[in-house]
């Protein structure tokens, strides 16, 4: 497991692990099981971040949210962010055209309604980062990016791809059912014994959010992509944060 590993979190992450060497389509499909593991690492690393302001006595801890936002930002190196920005001004601008937003997303420049769409993400992930580093209740951030990467798993198995020739082709063809549901299954086990009464609302929320997302693919652009992933996991991670806060 672990060139897989390595190749599933050099994809998804920024952190300095180890190059697994070259690289193909089919590498990728066959390590996309590990993508809850990888949400593991940097939802720990996200928690043991939220947990030094207090331990060191920081005094504001609405500024050190917003620090450890801006590190959970670079843990994946704005990949994400990026999917959710292509997204939103493709489903915006595209006027309903299939062509027109995929052209759109091939763009790499960001329209205002990308723009819009990470300040408003953004703002409500610090919001609830703030309120829950308060309430010093942050076990929900070891768990979060561990269901929305999940999420991105179910989508790569339930979900053909809007591009013949795109990443989300090669993800699909390549990964190997078995082992993905079984993954799948560790990971909402593992969450359900960590979060206890929570977790039921986070998995809730998130669900609901994937159907209505993966309709919209659907019916937009016949199936995901890799910026319609992106912004799956960044909407998903917000909403959950924002539930993990009415559950205080």
């Amino acid at each position: 497991m672990w060139r897989p590993f390595l190749i599933a979190g050099r994809f998804l992450t920024r952190l300095p692990l180890p190059d697994p060497g070259p690289v193909s389509g089919s590498d990728l499909g066959r390590c996309a099981v590990l993508f809850p593991l990888v949400g593991l690492l940097v939802g720990s690393t996200v928690w043991g971040l939220s947990k030094l302001p207090v331990e060191v006595g920081v005094p504001d801890l609405g500024l050190a949210a917003a620090l450890v936002l801006v590190a959970w930002v670079w843990l994946t190196g704005g990949l994400h962010l990026d999917g959710l920005a292509d997204t939103a001004d493709a489903w915006i601008g595209g006027l309903g055209s299939r062509d027109r937003t995929l052209e759109i997303m091939r763009d790499p420049g960001a329209g205002p309604f990308g723009v819009m769409a990470l300040v408003l993400v953004l703002l409500c992930k610090w919001t609830a980062l703030s309120t829950l580093m308060t309430a010093g209740a942050t076990v929900s951030l070891i768990w979060i990016p561990v269901l929305a990467r999940a999420q991105l798993l179910i989508l790569v198995l339930t979900t053909p791809s809007a591009r013949p020739e795109g990443m989300g082709a090669e993800l699909r063809a390549h990964v190997p059912r078995t082992s993905a549901w079984t993954w799948l299954v560790i990971a909402l086990a593992a969450s359900g014994l960590f979060l206890g009464s929570q977790w039921l609302g986070l998995v809730a929320t998130a669900g609901i959010l994937f159907l209505l997302l993966r309709r919209s693919m659907l019916a937009r652009l016949g199936g995901f992509s890799g910026d319609t992933a992106g912004a799956l996991v960044e909407l998903s991670e917000a909403l959950m944060l924002v539930t993990a806060v009415l559950f205080l």
